[in-house]
């Protein structure tokens, strides 16, 4: 992975999580001071907290990505210790597709007129469980270069001694 690969992304990352922190303490501000009153419409504090969840596993992800980038800069990507970060991704992964599916259905009785607008919400729901399993097919595919990287190691080692 190129420098200027590595800057350009590091850059999305810290422009992501600097947005979803800052977004996350204006929620966290309108729940604690109350200066946001509900009229009764919608269930703005449910869906306020299950934003601010949402973002967390979103944080978690771009703090998985940072460091798995981190490792690829240092070569050290086809390691046992990049499945932590990789499983952490698969994790937020999902965190956010139940936050998804929660919202879906603290949205759905306001939806009884329109339940088309339920079942969208619930398939973007169901596509990001679909990025989760794409993510875990890529995790085999790494564990798959480990172990090959692992083996060709010994491999040479015993070359060496060979020769």
């Amino acid at each position: 992975m190129g420098k200027l690969t590595v800057r350009a992304l590091r850059a999305v990352l810290v422009v992501v999580l600097a947005g979803t922190g800052f977004v996350q303490t204006l929620m966290v501000w309108v729940l604690v001071s109350g200066s946001d009153p509900e009229d009764g419409s919608l269930p703005l504090t449910a869906l306020r907290v299950l934003t601010i969840l949402g973002m967390v596993s979103v944080q978690v992800a771009l703090v998985c990505v940072w460091r798995l980038v981190t490792m690829v800069r240092r070569g050290t990507v086809f390691s046992h210790a990049a499945f932590r970060y990789v499983d952490g991704v698969i994790g937020a992964i999902v965190a956010a597709a139940l936050v998804w599916f929660t919202v879906t259905a603290v949205n759905a009785p306001g939806q009884r007129e329109d339940p088309g607008v339920t079942v969208i919400m619930a398939g973007v729901g169901v596509a990001i469980l679909g990025v989760a399993l794409l993510v875990l097919v890529l995790r085999m595919l790494l564990a798959q270069a480990v172990a090959r990287d692992v083996e060709a190691a010994q491999m040479q080692a015993e070359l060496d001694v060979v020769i």
